[in-house]
Formats: structure tokens, C-alpha cells, sequence
């Protein structure tokens, strides 16, 4: 990642494998007359490079730069923060006035069934979700669907123990067989949402 500079003021943010020949480039094109130094960031791993940069740009926003960037890994959180909120008035009314409570935070956040009663996906997931699991030696695809139930062959189950119980035909842990695609690419085990 380089910056260039006009007068120790930031004016343009970039990416750029060849260097010389990209400071090369803009020596020449729209760019030429606006920068007089430039600084360069190296980073050991590139995955997060271009959230980095688009980071930086929408911070800053160099007059340079006509684009801001996008996050191509990140997810909206304002969906679960809601619900976790929600979730927090419910167990705080439960606890000051009991069963009463309980009925009118259900009332409050439009809730007709009680926690006992949600899948226990239903917590941790805002989004459908794709699964993986392996299983000697062929993958395993489900979907977790937006009310924390799984969807796998055809059928439905209420939590990942379940549906990795029907794969591999005995018991085991859902959490540490199934992985979800958290952004595209970007798979973990179901355990870690959990975390």
C-alpha cells in the first residue's frame, strides 16, 4: 500500500505490486503535478489489504481518490445488534417481575415464542448461511436458514448436532463438524460463533 503526499498532506491512496512502475505512472497521468513524496506499508499478509486501503480512504478521503472503497468482507451488524438488545430487555423484565415479564417483553419485541423454543442457531445467525462438513473424505452442504434452523437433504433440523447426526450416523458435536461461511470465502467452524 503507498500514500502519496503534497506538502505532508495526504493526497492519494493505492495499491500496487510493481511500485516503480506505478509511481512511474503517475508521474504521467492526472496525478503528475499534485504529489511531490510518497510513502510506502508493507504488510506480511494481503488478505486484508483492500479493507485496509478502503479503510484509510473512507477515513481521510484523499482529494486524490475518487472512489472509497468497499468492504468486500463485511457484514451488516445492525440486524443482530437489534436483536441482541431485544433479547437483553426480555431477560431483564423476566428477572424483575418473572413470568409476567416475560409475557409483555415477548409483547414488546413481537415475540411469540420463548427462547427454549429456538433452534439454537437462532442466537448467533441474522442471514441464511452456507454449511460444510467432512465427513471421510467427501463434504457435507447444508444452509442455516434465516430462523436458525438447518436446512440439509431434503430435511430440517433444529440444531447442528442434529443434522451432523445424520451424516455421519452416531453421535457427535454439530459445532466442531460444521463450518459456515461467515463472508464469501471466509469459513469457520460453527463453534467460533459461539465465541
Amino acid at each position: 500500500m503507498y500514500a502519496l503526499y503534497r506538502r505532508d498532506k495526504l493526497y492519494y491512496v493505492g495499491l500496487a505490486e510493481n511500485l516503480r512502475g506505478r509511481l512511474r505512472h503517475h508521474l504521467r497521468d492526472r496525478h503528475g503535478d499534485s504529489w511531490d513524496r510518497f510513502s510506502v506499508y508493507i504488510t506480511i499478509d494481503e488478505s486484508h489489504l483492500r479493507e485496509l486501503e478502503s479503510l484509510v480512504l473512507r477515513i481521510v478521503q484523499p482529494k486524490g481518490n475518487k472512489q472509497k472503497g468497499r468492504f468486500a468482507r463485511s457484514q451488516n451488524l445492525l440486524n443482530g445488534m437489534l436483536r441482541l438488545v431485544r433479547e437483553q430487555q426480555r431477560l431483564e423484565l423476566t428477572k424483575l417481575f418473572g413470568r409476567r415479564g416475560k409475557q409483555v417483553a415477548d409483547r414488546r419485541v413481537g415475540r411469540r415464542a420463548t427462547a427454549a423454543d429456538a433452534p439454537e442457531l437462532a442466537r448467533y445467525v441474522r442471514e441464511p448461511m452456507r454449511l460444510r462438513g467432512r465427513y471421510k473424505g467427501r463434504w457435507f452442504r447444508g444452509r442455516v436458514r434465516r430462523d436458525g434452523t438447518i436446512r440439509f437433504d431434503g430435511k430440517v433440523y433444529r440444531s447442528p448436532t442434529g443434522a451432523a447426526k445424520a451424516v455421519v450416523k452416531r453421535a457427535c458435536s454439530g459445532w466442531s463438524f460444521w463450518e459456515c461461511e461467515r463472508a464469501p470465502g471466509d469459513w469457520i467452524r460453527l463453534a467460533e460463533l459461539r465465541q
